[in-house]
């Protein structure tokens, strides 16, 4: 090694990140790269400009620079994190002004885009095995919408199914995100850790959605879509949909290990209204397939009456069968595109579905994004205005349920939507709301 003076003086002309990422060499080069004297050069430029603090001594008053005054008494690595810290403090600021203004139609920010893009942030999927060896994908392609990001992963060297335990969902920022670069992939980052998924017997443990004539699409919740190879069984990509409610804050907020809490909702209580919880919510619904929009629709003034709660569930009416004045088209023929290095295609009756249902003061009160399918109805229709097939789309988890009528007129080769029924659990409205349904 080189003796550490000039060691020292060396690591004394790199910039943060590389100065953070010479620290990871060794212990010898983390004690050298935690220099007091470096970082608070580094911290002064950045934050600070010169100045002096003011001592009195018997009868006379003297300068000290600000760079002796604050090296005395000062662990190694002080100013190191102090710089950290208000670099993401700096960080934090501005992603508060971004996030701010919010849509009043979808109850989300604005400028989710453009948040997520000055933290830097990215997401990665690990695949770890059974024999606990992990396998890192970073290479992604990412299609963002009005209230969801879709994210896909592709590669030629993906670990063999068969082999395969969980994988895991990680959103990564830069430690110290540079507003004037991308994001290095060499510097320190930060990972949270999103979701994780059991890959053991995938296609046994999870709902098959459709195929073409390559690839079969498996999903598992929360919003994570396998597309596996036809012929070999293995995995062809793997894409997931991310609704933006609190997206940034799970993507940045959590640790390696342990996922972000979502902050509890506190109840405002409410004796004057009799039906309070049960009416004036908002939904704004968005299909998608890749590139294409389907429907991007909102429905205002939603209700449920005392009478229409069974089963543990509050039933809101969207669209109604009876009502044809509110049957809707859906643009385009329904399929959900896939791509990897060589080939793309597009699974027939498949798409993504954003919800994002807002309580009576528009806050987001149940959200999210997810890949369903169509099914030819089994059951009789009620429709006498349209000759066509009818289909269903159902979708539920712990919150709540959403079923879809639609039915295919051949004449104009478009879908209409002419049911749409959401079903909140009563559980979620009682916490919500402190009310007793």
């Amino acid at each position: 090694f080189l003796p550490s003076e000039m060691l020292i003086k060396i690591f004394s002309y790199l910039d943060a990140v590389s100065l953070l990422s010479v620290g990871c060499v060794n212990k010898h080069f983390y004690h050298l790269a935690n220099d007091n004297e470096i970082w608070l050069k580094i911290y002064s430029i950045c934050f600070q400009p010169r100045r002096t603090i003011w001592k009195m001594k018997s009868e006379q008053t003297e300068t000290v620079s600000l760079g002796c005054a604050a090296l005395h008494d000062r662990k190694p690595g002080y100013w190191k994190k102090e710089y950290i810290f208000k670099q993401i403090a700096a960080v934090k600021t501005r992603l508060m002004r971004l996030v701010k203004p919010v849509d009043p139609y979808t109850g989300l920010p604005c400028k989710n885009k453009e948040a997520m893009k000055a933290s830097g942030l990215s997401w990665m999927i690990v695949l770890k095995d059974k024999n606990g060896k992990e396998h890192i994908t970073e290479k992604a392609k990412l299609s963002f919408k009005d209230t969801s990001v879709t994210i896909l992963w592709y590669s030629t060297n993906w670990p063999c199914l068969d082999s395969l335990s969980t994988l895991k969902l990680f959103g990564v920022i830069p430690l110290l995100p540079d507003q004037s670069q991308a994001p290095s992939k060499n510097g320190p980052r930060r990972r949270s850790l999103i979701a994780e998924y059991h890959l053991a017997n995938l296609t046994e443990s999870s709902v098959a959605l459709g195929a073409d004539k390559l690839v079969q699409l498996f999903s598992l919740n929360p919003g994570l879509l396998v597309g596996l190879w036809k012929e070999k069984n293995e995995i062809a990509f793997v894409m997931v949909s991310l609704h933006y409610h609190q997206l940034l804050e799970r993507s940045t907020l959590g640790s390696a290990t342990v996922q972000y809490a979502l902050p509890p909702n506190k109840p405002v209580l409410d004796d004057v209204d009799p039906g309070y919880g049960l009416h004036d919510y908002s939904l704004h619904l968005d299909m998608h397939g890749g590139s294409c929009t389907y429907l991007c629709g909102t429905f205002k003034s939603l209700f449920c009456r005392k009478g229409d709660i069974a089963n543990g569930y509050l039933r809101l009416t969207v669209i109604s069968l009876k009502d044809n004045k509110k049957h809707l088209p859906l643009a385009g023929t329904l399929g959900l595109s896939w791509e990897t290095d060589v080939f793309k295609g597009n699974v027939k009756d498949c798409f993504m579905m954003d919800v994002t249902l807002l309580d009576e003061t528009g806050k987001p009160f149940w959200c999210f994004s997810a890949p369903v399918y169509i099914e030819l109805s089994s059951e009789a229709s009620g429709l006498y205005d349209y000759l066509g097939r009818t289909y269903t789309t159902y979708y539920a988890d712990s919150e709540g349920k959403v079923r879809i009528e639609l039915v295919w007129l051949e004449e104009t080769k478009e879908y209409f939507i002419v049911n749409l029924v959401l079903y909140i659990s009563t559980k979620k409205v009682n916490n919500w709301y402190g009310t007793n349904y």
